[in-house]
């Protein structure tokens, strides 16, 4: 276990602060989080376990402010996430023995082909809050998303940097949601299937939690600030997030 002083619990706090709020908006907060774990002397499957405690806490946070405003379409939710599991508990086995370069290419990859989609206007948008009644999604819609949650649940599993702009399609392309309510949507599915994926982790490696713990505290305020954000900014703001924290993620991978 490693010996944690103020400063660096500040320091990891701060941080969380800053990943939670990316990663709730739009997405990519755990290229900050992993690697200051890293910096804090955690080794790649710990680092990219520990985070998982504190990308649990941020994702119930957000899911509960949205909750509270008024956006909520729990069956769906339910089994969109239900549809990630399976993928999560494969993907975090794998992920308990990640560690390559390739990997930085793999994601930065995805990145790229997420950007392209997100350019293309949505046919439909389907708003889910307390004053509007929500369109009906369409079963060929239905059946596609479902599909894509396992991959998903895989991605997320598997390394979790990033997966926030491959849930963000599923829910704003595929299903037709408007941003926002994609949004809700992917908290709650993301800290749905971090449950089965922090107990892979916590099975396989030796992880961290006071790390985790300080880590969680700051991510479950930027996750409810993002929610907030989110909700008051609407559609624009979060397109504009997104597109900036897709930009520098890519060449991150790709230079540093």
């Amino acid at each position: 276990m490693i010996s944690i002083d103020v400063w660096q619990a500040i320091l990891i706090t701060v941080v969380g602060i800053a990943g939670g709020f990316f990663n709730v908006v739009a997405g990519g907060g755990s290229l900050l989080t992993v690697p200051s774990l890293l910096f804090l002397d955690c080794s790649g499957p710990v680092a990219n376990g520990t985070n998982r405690i504190a990308i649990l806490s941020q994702n119930v946070t957000a899911a509960y402010t949205f909750f509270r405003n008024g956006y909520s379409n729990l069956r769906l939710s339910l089994t969109l996430a239900a549809a990630t599991i399976p993928g999560a508990v494969l993907g975090a086995y794998v992920g308990t023995r990640l560690d390559g370069k390739w990997f930085d290419y793999t994601v930065a990859a995805v990145m790229l082909a997420v950007m392209a989609s997100m350019a293309v206007p949505a046919k439909s948008s389907t708003v889910l809050n307390s004053s509007d009644t929500p369109k009906k999604i369409s079963p060929r819609r239905l059946l596609a998303g479902h599909i894509a949650m396992v991959f998903v649940g895989l991605w997320g599993g598997f390394i979790q940097i990033g997966v926030g702009f491959i849930v963000m399609p599923v829910t704003h392309k595929i299903l037709g949601l408007d941003l926002v309510s994609a949004n809700m949507n992917k908290t709650f599915v993301i800290a749905v299937y971090t449950i089965a994926a922090l107990l892979v982790f916590a099975n396989n490696v030796e992880l961290e939690w006071a790390l985790g713990v300080f880590l969680a505290s700051g991510m479950a305020l930027g996750g409810m600030i993002g929610a907030k954000a989110s909700i008051n900014f609407g559609e624009l703001f979060i397109k504009r997030i997104l597109f900036a924290a897709l930009s520098l993620m890519i060449l991150q991978l790709i230079f540093l």
